[in-house]
């Protein structure tokens, strides 16, 4: 007779929005967090489940270019200011590529202000980045499982160029 072993715990994305909606409704946590006049900051959160969890300020003018978080699906929400999110509608492949053309019309672009948030899969491939020029933004993030890598790319017109894969002592 086979037995059963308990699986690794998942977490999914409706519950890392919760999570992270309710974090950025958490003014102590929010005004806690240093924010620096020129680079962002980031602190490391205790995320539900296993998952990883960051508070992030974003300086007027800042952003992360694109990027997607690999096998992780993930949320934010933005605890203060607003951020803009520019996203593909389309699933790159996991590897095996340098530089692909984008088809018309799977450009997406979304504004999220002070409470707002969503959650996105796996292969998800975004920038965001605060517009502001006076503004700091605070946004809380959580990915499950945790970040394995994340690839940046460049992009110019259609064209989408895998630039570089970054490993979590990159950023840790």
């Amino acid at each position: 007779m086979l037995q059963r072993t308990s699986a690794t715990p998942r977490v999914s994305a409706p519950e890392l929005l919760d999570f992270v909606r309710r974090a950025a409704a958490d003014t102590e946590l929010i005004d806690s967090l240093p924010l620096d006049p020129e680079g962002r900051t980031w602190v490391r959160l205790d995320g539900p489940g296993g998952s990883e969890a960051w508070l992030i300020g974003w300086p007027p003018g800042t952003g992360t270019g694109w990027h997607d978080h690999a096998e992780s699906q993930g949320a934010f929400a933005t605890a203060h200011g607003t951020l803009r999110e520019n996203a593909l509608a389309v699933r790159l492949p996991a590897s095996g590529w340098k530089t692909l053309e984008l088809a018309d019309g799977v450009d997406r672009e979304r504004e999220l202000t002070a409470g707002q948030g969503r959650a996105f899969g796996r292969h998800h491939v975004h920038e965001v980045f605060n517009e502001s020029r006076t503004e700091h933004a605070v946004s809380v993030h959580a990915y499950y499982p945790p970040l394995p890598l994340i690839r940046r790319f460049s992009r110019s017109g259609a064209v989408l160029r895998l630039e570089q894969v970054e490993r979590p002592e990159d950023w840790q």
